[in-house]
């Protein structure tokens, strides 16, 4: 998609946007670029919904994802409405871009440059390094063939009948999950778990993601890992004052309650304060709970509880945020701990719904990078533990202390020595917080699982089909979780809004992927 529609034939409409995500925020500059006069309600206090920042006694966290991949989507976005969003949020490139820990049988520094990649890897791995070029360049032909259909609607069935998507079946190879897919190029199983943890970024195994999703790697080999300065929180605060500049409205700590109805048609929305009358909806909310919560069960079909209680799910997460005191030089910026027994421990998680003895954990250490994070001599330690979603099997009121206990014990081991003593201030979040102050459905902090039956047209879609003015963005619906896709969802609902709104379109710009190669002024941070 390459247009922006902008330049209303009519009176200025009224859109409201629940959810202050970063799909919602997407949404909200582009619709108050386009004319629309457009009010955000957000039911928490601060900006960025999972996208957001944890201020607490002078240490900075990320509260959900701590990377950007990918920024050409967000990037369009931002030119699109008149700002540069490198210059707007400035960004590193981070090389090595994370460490892999695979249990105790050795780690992976992995860095975007391809010769010291493919030396790295024979390293651990003898005679696997020559697979990583084949693997970038199959990728790459494949990120080619599937970028316009995760960038375009799915509204029809016929839809998927479209030239892009007959064109581009041959490479979806249903049959075969990411963790074979990514057989063809590595032997060593540690390797084609280096290509395949990636999948949790979509709250799956790689055994039951599909092959599809091995250009998430790619794309972080290719086009990179970026830490945005001040932590992807940032990028959230400042889509929300470009939403002011734009002449937008954001209200902080306001809930929305229910949805006002002319038949089928939303026509305003009622928050614990007010009511706010709208001639469209944009909902960033977590669509599952957000159906259950606003839209009344008798007014939807596809989408019933009965519906939504039988769909999959991702898992969830266990979350530390630690302040602790000293500097971790020697711990990585990002660092991805695999269990010795990786598929035993996915299947606690996903199938038997149980803690793992020796669990998966994923460790950011951003001060090494930006010392804004954190006092003078200490650092913000930010720790993802991926966990069931709820299921009466874990009672997180008694089973959150011996689990932590475990995570630490698991950070020492990587590093951080007398952790507990160092420890300074501290966040806990576990999946029932998700559920409960979130309003995460399940807690299931990445949405509706990926499996082929929930994408394209059988996901959620953008312009919602249950109900009139009514338009979906965010991880739950088409084309998926992680922020591209998000940015990307929103870009979908809104061209989808203004078309509906008879609105006259203007070229969108189109931009290169930001800085696809490697610069020493990208490497040290110089200007």
């Amino acid at each position: 998609m390459r247009e922006l529609i902008h330049g209303l034939d009519s009176m200025t409409r009224e859109v409201v946007v629940v959810g202050s995500g970063p799909g919602g925020l997407a949404a909200a500059m582009l619709l108050a670029k386009a004319g629309m006069r457009v009010r955000v309600l957000e039911r928490q206090g601060f900006i960025g919904g999972r996208t957001s920042s944890i201020d607490r006694d002078g240490f900075r966290f990320d509260r959900g994802p701590t990377f950007f991949l990918y920024p050409r989507i967000l990037s369009e976005i931002f030119a699109s409405c008149g700002y540069q969003l490198m210059d707007e949020v400035p960004m590193k490139r981070l090389d090595p871009q994370y460490r892999l820990v695979f249990g105790d049988s050795g780690r992976l520094d992995c860095t975007p440059d391809v010769a010291r990649m493919e030396a790295e890897i024979n390293r651990l791995a003898p005679g696997d390094g020559a697979g990583f070029s084949r693997f970038l360049a199959e990728n790459r032909r494949k990120l080619d063939s599937f970028q316009p259909i995760l960038e375009a609607p799915f509204y029809r069935r016929r839809d998927l009948l479209r030239g892009e998507v007959l064109r581009s079946a041959s490479k979806l190879k249903p049959w075969r999950s990411l963790h074979s897919e990514v057989g063809q190029y590595f032997r060593d199983p540690r390797m084609k778990l280096a290509f395949t943890f990636q999948g949790k970024y979509l709250g799956m195994s790689p055994f039951q993601c599909p092959s599809l999703f091995s250009i998430l790697a790619f794309l972080e080999y290719e086009h990179g890992v970026w830490h945005p300065y001040g932590g992807c929180g940032r990028v959230s605060e400042r889509m929300a004052e470009i939403i002011g500049e734009l002449g937008g409205e954001i209200h902080l700590g306001e809930p929305v309650e229910g949805l006002e109805f002319a038949g089928r048609r939303v026509v305003g929305v009622r928050t614990n304060r007010r009511s706010y009358s709208c001639d469209s909806l944009v909902i960033n909310a977590d669509f599952a709970q957000a159906m259950t919560e606003l839209v009344p069960n008798n007014m939807r079909r596809r989408w019933s509880d009965g519906q939504l209680a039988k769909k999959k799910y991702s898992c969830s997460t266990f979350m530390l945020y630690l302040g602790i005191e000293g500097e971790l030089p020697e711990l990585a910026h990002h660092t991805i701990y695999l269990a010795d027994d990786y598929r035993q421990n996915l299947a606690d998680i996903e199938s038997l719904h149980r803690l793992s003895d020796d669990p998966s954990i994923y460790v950011q250490n951003p001060s090494v990078t930006d010392k804004s994070l954190a006092p003078d001599g200490m650092s913000s330690i930010y720790v993802l533990t991926p966990v069931s979603q709820m299921h009466e099997n874990v009672d997180w009121s008694t089973e959150a202390g011996p689990f932590r206990e475990r995570v630490l014990d698991r950070l020492e081991k990587l590093g951080i020595a007398n952790i507990r003593a160092r420890i300074r201030t501290e966040v806990v979040t576990t999946p029932a917080d998700w559920q409960n102050e979130h309003h995460i459905y399940r807690g299931a902090t990445f949405n509706l699982a990926h499996n082929l039956g929930q994408m394209l047209y059988w996901r959620p879609h953008n312009r919602f089909e249950e109900l009139d003015g009514v338009y979906l963005v965010g991880g739950g619906t088409h084309p998926g979780s992680g922020l591209p896709t998000i940015y990307s969802s929103a870009r979908i609902a809104v061209q989808s809004l203004l078309e509906d709104a008879g609105a006259r379109s203007i070229p969108m710009p189109t931009l290169e992927p930001v800085v696809p190669m490697l610069t020493p002024a990208l490497l040290t941070g110089a200007e």
